[in-house]
């Protein structure tokens, strides 16, 4: 019996995220996010000189995210693969990308902030050596009118280290 061969979309090449994304951005995160990012918080990130990287697969973005470097320590503040996307490994290879750029940069420590209820994220992240270290009460607007505000499970990693496989 002859089969038919599984389809392995192409690894996206990476690349930094130019000014000229930031609407295209801002438009995908309007359609992936409850509370999305505005064009003009890609545009700061991008003044500030945070790490701001985009993957893209066959002249699409697939992929994006933030991170934002400070003394000793970062910080993700977005990593988002769009919903077409998912399930494919993109979030573990930006979230690495990131971890190493951090490693590279000279951080001990990295830190990162996701809606308690993404349990798919948290078990990314647990995945990858995060553990919880804290809690923000009603930290993300409701996902829908009516509903209350989401706490935020702060999540906490050393650069240094490889998570436990």
């Amino acid at each position: 019996m002859a089969t038919v061969p599984r389809y392995f979309p192409a690894r996206p090449e990476w690349r930094p995220l130019h000014e000229s994304d930031v609407a295209y951005i801002a438009a995908l995160e309007a359609q992936i996010h409850a509370a999305p990012w505005t064009a003009g918080n890609f545009r700061d990130a991008l003044a500030a000189g945070y790490s701001a990287t985009v993957g893209e697969r066959e002249g699409r973005i697939v992929a994006y995210g933030v991170l934002m470097l400070a003394p000793g320590e970062a910080q993700i503040l977005n990593l988002s693969v769009v919903p077409d996307s998912r399930r494919q490994g993109l979030g573990r290879e930006l979230l690495r990308r990131f971890i190493d750029d951090a490693r590279r940069l000279g951080a001990e420590q990295i830190f990162l902030e996701v809606r308690v209820s993404n349990v798919a994220a948290i078990a990314l992240y647990a995945a990858e050596g995060f553990k919880p270290v804290g809690r923000r009460e009603s930290y993300y607007p409701a996902l829908a009118e009516g509903m209350a505000r989401e706490d935020a499970l702060v999540m906490r990693r050393p650069v240094l280290v490889s998570p436990a496989l």
